[in-house]
């Protein structure tokens, strides 16, 4: 098939690409760089059934060309990361929203099957966790700009259900819990990237609040396998899934496993919410997924497990660079 990435040099949409190509398919990606990078698919530059073109979702224009004809498109493309989102709310609105409309008119033109890759923020503050697709949202007050993501991630699901329905369009939600691996980077607040370098340095691990959060995490191989299988799926069309792993763990417990499996001298840090982000920031106590739905529609189970996932991150910062 052909095959189009939005954010397709991003960490997820990058691995997306290596394995679409494994099997065969024509894949196509278009990324801005914003938080993606050229190094992440650089090893795909020669190869003959890939390209790419550097450019953002929100030019219809580019957007119209390379999407093409295309068969399936992957949308990745998103403002991501706690620290991005709270530092440029207006940019995670207009990038979630105006990106992703954009994209679903160009399937429609093009009768494409989308992936729409959504997140676990939007459960927001409900504790009854694990997190059931059909579960409340609670969300905090419009004045604390945490939300803005959650907000603009609601949108983009009703706006892929809503062409779903009227349309006729084949979509697919996923919720992703906190997908991990090599190429990510810490720059936007991702946990574990960023205690494993500060690890490898002997720097003190930075936690966020008490540390008593909790957390799932996924190997990225794990979620490509998941969002591929959805889209192979017919039955998978017009519904949400979580894409996430069993395992619940607290950010301190994190911090600490990191520390014992890099033999590291590093000491945990806390720091309090209002220094790491803004006054009278917001987290989520839980953020655990119930993948029931996903298992019994394509039989989806996590293969990798956190003590793997973080080898892999580890072995994949010490390389040389």
């Amino acid at each position: 098939m052909k095959v189009l990435i939005t954010g397709g040099a991003g960490f997820i949409g990058s691995h997306l690409a290596d394995a679409l190509l494994e099997k065969g398919h024509q894949v196509r990606v278009i990324d801005n760089l914003s938080t993606g990078s050229i190094e992440n698919i650089r090893h795909l530059e020669d190869h003959p059934n890939f390209s790419y073109t550097i450019e953002t979702i929100l030019d219809s224009d580019v957007l119209g060309v390379v999407a093409h004809g295309v068969d399936h498109i992957y949308h990745l493309a998103a403002a991501v990361g706690v620290r991005l989102i709270v530092e440029q709310p207006l940019q995670t609105l207009q990038t979630n929203i105006e990106g992703t409309e954009r994209v679903l008119k160009v399937a429609n033109a093009n009768r494409a099957k989308v992936f729409i890759a959504s997140t676990s923020e939007i459960y927001g503050k409900n504790l009854n966790a694990p997190f059931k697709e059909d579960d409340d949202r609670i969300l905090g007050p419009t004045t604390k700009t945490r939300w803005s993501y959650s907000t603009s991630k609601a949108v983009d699901e009703i706006l892929a259900l809503a062409y779903h329905r009227d349309k006729r369009l084949p979509v697919v939600v996923a919720r992703l819990f906190n997908t991990c691996g090599p190429r990510q980077t810490g720059q936007y607040g991702m946990v574990i990237p960023r205690f494993v370098q500060q690890a490898l340095a002997g720097e003190p691990i930075s936690i966020y609040g008490d540390g008593k959060q909790t957390r799932s995490f996924t190997y990225v191989g794990d979620t490509v396998r998941a969002m591929m299988a959805l889209m192979e799926s017919k039955k998978a069309e017009g519904e949400i899934f979580n894409i996430g792993g069993n395992r619940e763990i607290s950010i301190e417990d994190l911090a600490k496993l990191i520390i014992q499996m890099t033999k590291s001298s590093s000491k945990l840090k806390y720091i309090p919410y209002h220094v790491a982000y803004e006054a009278g920031f917001e987290d989520m106590t839980r953020r655990v997924p119930d993948i029931s739905k996903i298992r019994n529609a394509v039989g989806f189970e996590p293969q990798v497990s956190l003590e793997e996932l973080l080898q892999k991150v580890i072995d994949y910062f010490r390389e040389p660079r």
